[in-house]
């Protein structure tokens, strides 16, 4: 990968690498188009770079069914992060959570289930009363924990989605997408790693009632392991798939196919298709120093310059040699400077498009100097601008 420094300051560093641009002409990779997938809507993400490769009516609101309860076990995992529930908390079990239809984890009314059984209910055995157990003890009724679970799609990002419960039981008003659902599988798996196993166990056995988890992908191929399936008579089949292999991970989603066997046979297709044509790729580093640069009037000359965060990109295989990174940074850069103040931007171009613009920042602070010093520096700095 080349990379140059655009620099608009005269002292910023000129040139990092620009050998392999320069030496040799980058092959184009040929990829065929994405496969027809049989679903109402549909959508192939990588969650590291968020880059989706394939999508159709991604952004129709459609019923999510039991996939609502991605969400369920999403704020359950944040409560647990934070410290305010332990896997280990007893949770009382309501009538109102016992007589919950649907699938079922056969919670008792009047016992007291812990939090971690509860939690591999709703995600492995997709169980209805575990879902409204949690909601109720989390946020002391289901429909206070409905709010959260609102709230927390917003914060997502999540601008088509709508809950009007915690199960994914039929409502009116009770809608997600495709995309919106991608986003949330995408925040279970980077947010909370810890807890991201419990998805791809395949059985779970509660109240000596053994039942397997519902992705049937977890038996046919090795590389998923996650994340939920949903069914009712208006949603159809739907699955949110997510797998892995070596440093390369997608998440799948198809809404509204007709059966068990098509949904995973359309997620299969989506994952085979990215795995075959398109790799994970890490750029940058979080604290790397891209470039450094003059500082004018500074106790230090030069700062370091670099990302807030890893920074990924999804590329065809074998396309590395094609990608060109640069830096362009403010013309004049005076101190004192703080850790974290943006300094100008990277981007990367592949093929002549960019599919990285972000920030850069400074790796560290820079004081001002003393009075000589910023006088100093001054006068050097009148010349330069000059004499540009």
């Amino acid at each position: 990968m080349g990379t140059t420094i655009v620099a608009r300051s005269f002292y910023a560093v000129l040139l990092l690498l620009t050998l392999t641009l320069q030496q040799a002409m980058a092959q184009s990779v040929l990829i065929p188009s994405p496969p027809a997938i049989a679903a109402s809507s549909y959508l192939l993400m990588d969650p590291k770079s968020g880059t989706i490769l394939m999508e159709e009516n991604s952004h129709e609101r459609l019923p999510p069914a039991s996939l609502t309860k991605m969400m369920t076990a999403y704020i359950v995992e944040r409560e647990l992060d934070e410290g305010r529930i332990s896997m280990s908390d007893m949770v009382p079990v309501s009538v109102n959570a016992w007589k919950t239809g649907g699938s079922r984890t056969f919670i008792q009314e009047g016992t007291q289930v812990p939090v971690e059984d509860l939690l591999k209910g709703v995600i492995i055995q997709s169980g209805n009363d575990a879902s409204v157990a949690l909601a109720e003890f989390v946020a002391g009724s289901e429909d206070a924990f409905v709010d959260i679970m609102n709230q927390q799609a917003q914060l997502l990002g999540m601008k088509d989605t709508h809950f009007e419960n915690a199960t994914g039981l039929p409502a009116k008003d009770h809608y997600s997408t495709a995309h919106d659902l991608a986003l949330l599988a995408q925040a279970i798996i980077n947010d909370y790693p810890e807890n991201y196993g419990l998805y791809a166990e395949k059985h779970f056995t509660y109240n000596n009632i053994r039942q397997p988890n519902r992705n049937s992908l977890l038996w046919r191929d090795d590389s998923v392991d996650g994340l939920k399936t949903g069914h009712t008579e208006e949603a159809g089949y739907c699955l949110v798939a997510s797998a892995k292999k070596g440093d390369t991970r997608f998440i799948a989603v198809v809404m509204g196919t007709d059966s068990t066997a098509a949904r995973a046979r359309e997620i299969q297709k989506m994952l085979n298709y990215g795995f075959r044509y398109y790799t994970t790729e890490k750029l940058f580093s979080q604290g790397q120093e891209l470039v450094s640069s003059r500082v004018w009037g500074g106790l230090q000359n030069d700062v370091s310059i670099g990302v807030t965060g890893d920074v990924y990109v999804t590329i065809p295989r074998g396309a590395r040699q094609n990608l060109e990174s640069s830096v362009d940074l403010d013309s004049v850069i005076r101190a004192p400077v703080s850790a974290g103040d943006e300094l100008g931007r990277v981007t990367v171009l592949y093929d002549g498009k960019s599919i990285v613009d972000q920030p850069v920042v400074a790796l560290s602070e820079v004081p001002e100097g003393g009075l000589f010093k910023r006088l100093w520096d001054a006068v050097k700095l009148f010349f330069v601008q000059l004499f540009q």
